[in-house]
């Protein structure tokens, strides 16, 4: 298998209001070391055969509680992402998915015992998203609100994560516009997270192909509550080839637009081997909410040795994909004239029914004046034709 590249780089700012830090990371570049650190070494580093592994948490619950759930959920996946257990499901893909799954739902369990063990914790909980790198592709799991994004070179920023949260259902059965989702009044209800009593974590899965050139980025919603998808894929789009640059970046973007949660962010840059052809880029494909569906597998790779007619299809295929990638890409939001303009008219409306209903006789006045004037400006129209004929 050619060799895969990669840049680390993540870091967490308290922000401008909070006077504690309730998110937790971690990342490790080498799960066959066991090395839970931030590379310093800011080149490229080759991908180990265990892959390498991102981490952010948003913790909740007020005091120290989300703080601690937080920080409970980072350590029971370090404590489980053993190089002994990876061996034993590195080469199964369902038994990676399996084990993700696994692990968030431990950490979930975990935060539910240190929360009824500890009374000063009732009521903490915390959101999750991780992303495994692993050969050339990026196994993303998560439960709640946290995201991981990805920005490819052809198909721009694409959110492979999708909340779990009351707003995103509301864009889902359509009665919410994706853009507008940020700004409703509930966009900080989430609908899973670990630590909730009443409802055990639901943790979802997807794998993610990698290509030369592409940047991951997970990051709590103290930077995509803050910051619209436009910025967010601007700065990756100039910094995102080195992460630790692109990380202090975005940070200072969630902090300039007013700083009002914790920020973190993780990112793995992704670098191939001049002898990997990137003939075919990610599928495309667009759902309902704008986010893009599953990578395709090895399987539909191209080869390199198409004939003629191989080629054509491929291009047909390139040209399909450009045109869907168009949706993939960050939308500029829409105006709101429209909205204002039909508020206005339906209190135009509304005013004249009540002053009709309220004041008869002043409305049956103005309406014979506004007839008797109507009148007078018809006679002197029709004049003025005559004369003019």
């Amino acid at each position: 298998m050619s060799e895969v590249k990669f840049k680390l780089a993540a870091g967490t700012n308290v922000g401008l209001y909070r006077q504690n830090n309730e998110d937790n990371f971690v990342v490790c570049p080498d799960l066959a070391e066991g090395q839970w650190l931030i590379p310093q070494n800011e080149d490229f580093e080759a991908l180990g055969s265990y892959g390498a592994l991102l981490v952010v948490a948003d913790g909740m619950g007020g005091m120290n509680a989300g703080e601690v759930a937080s920080a409970l959920a980072v350590e029971t996946i370090q404590q489980l992402f053993t190089s002994e257990t990876i061996a034993q499901i590195v080469e199964d893909e369902k038994a990676i998915q399996d084990f993700m799954i696994h692990v968030v739902k431990t950490a979930d369990l975990n935060i539910l015992n240190r929360s009824n063990s500890d009374s000063s914790t009732q009521g903490m909980g915390t959101t999750v998203v991780m992303a495994w790198v692993l050969g050339r592709r990026a196994y993303v799991c998560w439960c709640g609100d946290s995201r991981c994004y990805v920005l490819n070179r052809h198909h721009g920023l694409m959110r492979l994560s999708k909340d779990h949260s009351f707003v995103q259902e509301l864009v889902d059965r359509g009665e919410l516009e994706p853009q507008y989702a940020s700004e409703h009044p509930l966009s900080n209800v989430i609908t899973r997270c670990l630590g909730n009593e009443e409802k055990r974590a639901e943790p979802e899965i997807r794998i993610y192909e990698l290509y030369d050139g592409d940047t991951l980025m997970l990051c709590s919603d103290g930077l995509s509550a803050l910051c619209q998808d436009e910025l967010i894929a601007s700065v990756m789009q100039e910094y995102g080839d080195n992460p630790t640059e692109c990380r202090n970046e975005l940070i200072s973007a969630a902090l300039s637009k007013g700083g009002h949660d914790n920020v973190t962010v993780a990112l793995c840059h992704i670098g191939m081997p001049d002898d990997a052809v990137e003939e075919e880029q990610p599928a495309a494909d667009d759902n309902e909410d704008g986010e893009q569906k599953d990578a395709p597998s090895d399987d539909n790779s191209p080869e390199t040795d198409q004939t003629d007619e191989k080629k054509a299809t491929a291009e047909t295929k390139d040209t399909k994909s450009e045109e869907l990638s168009a949706t993939l890409r960050v939308k500029p939001q829409k105006k709101r004239r429209w909205l204002w303009w039909s508020v206005t008219c339906l209190v135009l409306v509304l005013a004249a029914i009540a002053y009709y209903v309220y004041c008869p006789d002043h409305a049956r006045q103005h309406i014979e004046s506004i007839s008797n004037l109507y009148e007078e400006l018809m006679k002197t129209v029709n004049t003025n034709i005559q004369k003019l004929k």
